[in-house]
């Protein structure tokens, strides 16, 4: 129904035990995913934790760089600078862009751009730091990416293949923090702000993105009869809220189509 009404979407499922895939539709299209590309960010940072060329308490100044509003919570917050550790939390659980520019503007693009190289991605890409108004002489995108790359790259950081074991379970840990269960989590029924111990057995971990006309979202759902790693991404004409919840009610319904699958 999206795609006839003009809407770009692509979708990749895999079956995390079998290393099959369960649907696949345009899911090698390059598109939009706005916040979704900070996961690479993520585990750049957290490689370099590990690594010890990057102090997890090394305090940022927000006032060092260019102040955004577009989204998150530190813009709010009375402390004016925080550790880096602290900063990332900020970036994975609350989509928090001016967390995002903090740790884009300490480890560089460039770093990013290799490491993301290095995870062997082809069709992802961290462009730009978050920005309240672009610009003609701006990136017109954050990030780009693929459904079936970061349906992969998921799946590689619950395996402990990205990067390293430790890398993979940092990264994994801010994700499973992601206070926004609101496109394919919206079918969990998963409590938003403690979820990372669920009494029913369910695993999650996930992050959206975010931008006018872009909803995107990738992550990793198991449950006692199997384990899956997705990805989806709709790029839409933004005219009224019905376009956008059409665009959101297509993630509600692949997240039931998932919930089903797992349990």
């Amino acid at each position: 129904m999206l795609a006839t009404s003009g809407a770009k979407v692509a979708v990749r499922i895999d079956d995390l035990d079998r290393g099959t895939t369960v649907l696949s539709g345009d899911d090698f299209v390059t598109l939009p995913v706005a916040g979704l590309g900070v996961v690479p960010l993520l585990i750049e940072v957290a490689a370099r934790f590990e690594d010890g060329t990057l102090d997890p308490l090394e305090i940022i100044d927000r006032a060092s760089f260019d102040r955004v509003e577009v989204g998150g919570l530190w813009q709010h917050l009375k402390a004016p600078a925080l550790p880096l550790a602290d900063i990332a939390v900020l970036a994975a659980a609350g989509g928090d862009t001016t967390a995002a520019n903090a740790l884009i503007e300490r480890v560089g693009l460039p770093a990013v751009h290799a490491r993301i190289e290095q995870l062997g991605l082809r069709r992802v890409a961290l462009i730009d730091r978050f920005r309240d108004h672009r610009g003609p002489d701006d990136a017109p995108h954050v990030a780009l990416g693929s459904a079936a790359e970061f349906a992969g790259l998921f799946a590689a950081l619950v395996n402990s293949e990205a990067v390293s074991a430790g890398v993979s379970a940092q990264v994994a840990e801010w994700l499973s923090l992601n206070q926004d269960l609101s496109l394919v989590a919206s079918a969990t029924g998963l409590d938003p702000f403690a979820h990372f111990n669920d009494e029913h057995g369910l695993l999650f971990i996930d992050k959206t993105g975010r931008d006018a006309g872009v909803r995107a979202e990738a992550g990793v759902l198991a449950g006692p009869r199997a384990g899956v790693s997705y990805a989806l991404i709709v790029c839409f004409d933004d005219l009224s809220i019905s376009h956008r919840l059409r665009a959101h009610e297509a993630f509600r319904s692949l997240g039931i189509e998932l919930m089903e699958y797992v349990f």
